[in-house]
């Protein structure tokens, strides 16, 4: 240790005594400002109910300023502590891990807004603020203008009315993509997130690759399952995932599962195989369109491997809805079942999807409805979609009946029956406009009505079709659109006829070259591997060969049977 002279310290000192004053004033004159804001700034108390009823309701809020910018959105990663930033109230709900998987306070959506289940005070400086208030798509968004005056205190209690009730017709919405780690303590937090989405059934996914999770969940199966409220949150998993061969989606397992060893990592067929043997559910994310998934669900597809694609979400740049590759296997004859997430907190609605405002994540802007029989229960739930009862959206509402039978059903008719199609869409006049109501057979729009027409209206479509089967079966699915990003597509109903599938012989040869050519992309990819640290296919050469292979002897077989 060095010491100080005498005449040293007496330096120290002195600088020491010129340094307090300095900070002191620094320190006194910020407490000053603080405290002179705070005088001059407003209070606005809110709160927000469903209409009819006296309680609060969980509720996203969005407070903007005159010229539209959000009052407390923050950067990216940073902290929005409830109560200690401008514009977040210390009843917004927070979770503590965030957007980068980090505890980093996470009270605010990426564009600024809050979730609240309960009255609120929030102050803000003197001005003129717009307040948004949503509660995902069955309730009619509503948006006041109000002034804040210095020193004042200003009430407002605001009704959310619903334009219509899935649930009283037995549709219940789900997201299938949402990344929170989560422990016990997050679940009355992330419960209630739902409740101001909306949502019913929130999938929240542990994310995994070749050498790591991410988005912890506590738990898989019953005891990671949390329901209250009406509404469930059910632990599933990204998981295999690879740039080379697509992400998967795995639902409602009894556990997480991980194959071993590593290099068997691309083997998604066996982790599929064990998921169906703890009675989930597995898919392909991203509509199959990013990172190569096409190529993994034509092994999958093929080998009836999968139950479902995620058709519908904000993250491919030709979304929200793209059914390239979903047309392609249901015209092979393969049974798919349509559903949809956000992929949050990654992708949303902006600008390039035709949105007015860049959006940002958010948690069920592309959903899915189940219609479930009875109460809502995991079990209940479940059981509609593995029965393939849903259709996807993010806005317009659709029901679909051949011959009565719901999206998923499998019916047996023979040459010269004929199928009685009902079709119908929903939406509300200023928040879902609808424009448009497509029957779609086979890929290709049959019959079609728009708001414009006689009888139609921008709040309802509905269209009927008689349809002769012929001496091949086929599916029938419905699709709307609504305004800008707004749209809905069903699961199809499958006509198998004469004891035959229901593929469709005008597009099979297409689809099995189709087919093929995406067999030779991975084959390429193992002869030209990747350099990137998570393109590692080539250690599991020989098991994609296997499948590969396996695969080719399926298309084969469908050819001969076409001809």
């Amino acid at each position: 240790m060095t010491s100080l002279s005498g005449s040293a310290h007496d330096s120290v000192r002195a600088r020491a005594h010129a340094v307090l004053p300095i900070a002191s004033g620094i320190v006194l004159a910020a407490l000053y400002l603080y405290t002179a804001a705070a005088a001059t700034n407003g209070t606005l108390r809110v709160t927000v109910v469903e209409a009819g009823a006296s309680a609060p309701t969980p509720v996203r809020v969005r407070i903007t300023d005159a010229s539209g910018k959000p009052i407390s959105k923050a950067p990216l990663g940073a902290l929005a502590m409830p109560g200690e930033a401008l514009g977040v109230p210390r009843e917004a709900l927070a979770i503590m891990w965030g957007h980068d998987d980090s505890a980093q306070g996470y009270a605010t959506q990426p564009d600024g807004a809050f979730y609240v289940d309960a009255p609120f005070d929030v102050a803000l400086p003197p001005g003129d603020y717009v307040i948004t208030l949503t509660k995902g798509y069955e309730f009619v968004r509503q948006q006041h203008r109000l002034t804040v005056s210095a020193g004042r205190s200003r009430k407002e209690r605001y009704e959310l009315r619903r334009w219509i009730d899935m649930p009283g017709r037995g549709w219940y919405s789900s997201d299938d993509h949402i990344h929170l780690r989560r422990s016990p303590r997050e679940n009355p937090l992330v419960q209630r997130w739902l409740a101001a989405e909306d949502i019913h059934v929130g999938n929240l996914l542990q994310m995994g690759d070749f050498h790591t999770n991410y988005f912890t969940q506590y738990a898989f199966g019953a005891e990671g399952r949390y329901q209250e409220g009406g509404r469930l949150i059910s632990p599933g998993q990204e998981d295999p995932r690879t740039p080379e061969i697509g992400h998967t989606i795995s639902l409602g397992a009894a556990e997480r599962v991980r194959v071993r060893p590593v290099d068997a990592y691309y083997g998604y067929d066996r982790t599929f195989d064990r998921v169906h043997a703890l009675g989930g559910i597995t898919g392909y994310a991203h509509q199959a369109i990013t990172f190569h998934g096409y190529r993994g669900m034509t092994l999958d597809a093929l080998q009836r491997k999968i139950d479902f694609l995620e058709l519908l979400q904000f993250c491919a740049p030709a979304g929200p809805l793209i059914t390239t590759h979903y047309y392609h296997f249901l015209d092979l004859g393969f049974p798919i079942t349509a559903l949809a997430g956000s992929d949050f907190p990654w992708c949303g609605r902006n600008k390039a999807f035709g949105a007015e405002e860049d959006e940002g994540p958010h948690i069920g802007d592309a959903r899915f409805y189940t219609h479930v029989d009875g109460p809502l229960t995991f079990e209940t739930w479940m059981r509609g979609v593995k029965a393939g009862r849903t259709f996807v959206t993010t806005g317009p509402m659709l029901d679909l009946r051949v011959d009565d039978a719901w999206p998923g059903t499998t019916l047996e008719r023979k040459d010269g029956d004929t199928l009685r199609i009902v079709v119908e869409a929903r939406g509300h006049a200023v928040d879902v406009p609808l424009r448009d109501l497509e029957l779609v057979v086979h890929g290709q729009v049959v019959k079609a009505v728009s708001a414009g027409e006689p009888g139609q209206s921008a709040e309802r479509l509905r269209l009927t079709h008689d349809l002769r089967v012929g001496a091949h079966g086929l599916w029938v699915a419905a699709r709307a659109r609504g305004g800008p990003t707004q749209v809905a597509h069903t699961t199809p109903v499958y006509v198998r006829a004469n004891g035959q599938g229901f593929a469709n012989p005008a597009t099979r040869g297409r689809y099995l070259e189709l087919s093929e050519q995406y067999l030779r992309e991975i084959e390429a990819a193992l002869d030209q591997p990747g350099t990137a640290v998570n393109e590692q296919m080539s250690r599991y050469r020989a098991g994609m060969e296997r499948r590969v292979a396996e695969t080719r002897a399926i298309l084969a077989q469908l050819a001969t049977a076409s001809r």
